[in-house]
């Protein structure tokens, strides 16, 4: 498991401990949630350089999308969010600029306010990032093979680079915020209806740990934020079955599948074929009230290797999921369940140079890299089999193994240039999986 999961696991359970040992009688709430919002965030360095050029800055703002989870005993919070932030794009010369970054973050906080449906939280976050800035043509090739002849076109800059896998993400990144939020009763259910808004800064706290090429890249890590979202809840108030509760699990597995069709045209194009089959690190969220299960689930399918001497390449698929599903049997601590998931999923085969020149002569070449993408619809059945491991006197959370294995289907032809690999996007899967349930 990569260093920052395991991490986040001795922190949470740090957390827990503490709180148990903090407080007697101990209220629980848990939840997950969306969020969309938008920061700012000027790149200085870079529009310096623009501005030498006779040219304009970029705009200062990124827009935000993420998924989170939180749980809170009595007054403490502790959570983990995954956000992914992408930047406003400008036309120069007849090449797109932007860039755009992700970040997981492991949350602590302190409920100020629980009052009846409304709660005031203040929060502190830690956790690591990915950053990718790039200059590319607004019209690039829709052929494959006439992609591989000439993957030259334009420039590819990665920081933490998550193309290769989740495990790469890194650097130290932190963010602080309020967190106000709202319950809806929903008609016939226990759970809430949660809305939320959060206000707060995200920063980098060391300066110079997203430099690229001789240039200072910081400021796309940093930013006042307002952030709207909603998701579902299990207040205290409503905490009506023993199993009602909503998990959350970091999982890592295999795809039984591999790019055969895309290996025969890098083996056509004098590159080399990529090996192995690819592998998956994501987090999974699952509420369950009586037998019904539901939740949401993002990964990343990984690989990448030498292209030639000269180059590098990979493959990467991001897979997101609604889920929703019941447990069939459930013996104690011992479960069997399954999900049907539909979601969103792309696959992005890049090709970069490994040496390229600083800023600003990186600027003027400007040809050395490129990718080729593609998305749609995904949906996909799943079983699975857990064991809880109760924590505590008062078993107020376990710690859950989890073992799944499924099926993914793609609804579409995922096409890199005119090459189908709907064939490589559906394969049997088995995932392994290890979290918390309050």
């Amino acid at each position: 498991m990569p260093r920052f999961f395991r991490f986040f696991l001795f922190t949470l359970i740090l957390g827990w401990s503490f709180s148990v040992s903090a407080q007697q009688l101990v209220t629980k709430r848990s939840s997950f949630y969306v969020v969309v919002g938008t920061s700012g965030a000027k790149l200085n360095q870079f529009d310096q350089l623009l501005k030498d050029r006779g040219l304009s800055g970029l705009r200062n703002k990124y827009n935000t999308i993420g998924l989170g989870y939180q749980t809170r005993y009595n007054d403490f919070v502790i959570g983990m969010e995954l956000y992914h932030n992408r930047g406003s794009k400008s036309v120069f010369d007849g090449y797109n600029i932007g860039y755009r970054t992700s970040r997981a973050l492991v949350n602590i906080g302190y409920s100020f306010i629980e009052e009846s449906k409304f709660q005031l939280i203040h929060y502190m976050s830690i956790g690591a990032g990915f950053l990718n800035f790039q200059m590319l043509p607004e019209n690039q090739s829709g052929n494959l093979d006439e992609f591989l002849a000439e993957p030259a076109q334009g420039f590819i800059l990665r920081k933490k680079n998550i193309q290769k896998g989740s495990q790469y993400y890194g650097n130290f990144l932190t963010e602080t915020g309020f967190q106000l939020s709202y319950d809806f009763d929903l008609p016939g259910r226990k759970e809430a209806l949660e809305v939320l808004l959060k206000l707060g800064y995200s920063f980098s706290p060391f300066e110079g740990k997203w430099n690229m090429k001789d240039l200072s890249f910081d400021n796309a890590q940093s930013g006042a934020f307002i952030r709207l979202g909603a998701g579902l809840t299990l207040p205290d108030r409503n905490f009506f079955y023993k199993d009602g509760s909503i998990g959350f699990y970091l999982i890592n597995g295999i795809h039984f599948t591999s790019p055969t069709k895309l290996n025969e045209k890098l083996a056509d194009a004098g590159f080399n074929e990529l090996d192995g089959k690819p592998h998956n690190i994501g987090l999974k969220i699952l509420g369950e009230t009586g037998s019904l299960l539901y939740g949401a689930e993002v990964f990343n399918l990984a690989m990448h290797g030498e292209a030639n001497t000269l180059r590098e390449q990979s493959l990467n698929s991001l897979r997101v999921y609604g889920n929703i599903g019941m447990k069939f049997f459930q013996f104690k601590n011992f479960g069997i369940g399954g999900v049907v998931g539909l979601g969103f999923g792309n696959i992005r085969y890049t090709n970069t140079l490994k040496e390229k020149p600083d800023f600003p002569e990186l600027f003027e070449q400007r040809n050395f890299d490129s990718y080729i993408k593609s998305s749609g619809l995904m949906t996909k059945p799943e079983v699975f089999i857990e064991y809880g491991l109760p924590i505590g006197k008062r078993n107020l959370f376990d710690i859950v193994f989890n073992t799944s294995f499924g099926y993914e289907l793609p609804l579409g032809n995922y096409k890199l240039g005119d090459l189908s690999m709907s064939s490589y996007m559906a394969a049997p899967y088995l995932s392994i999986g290890v979290g918390v349930r309050p």
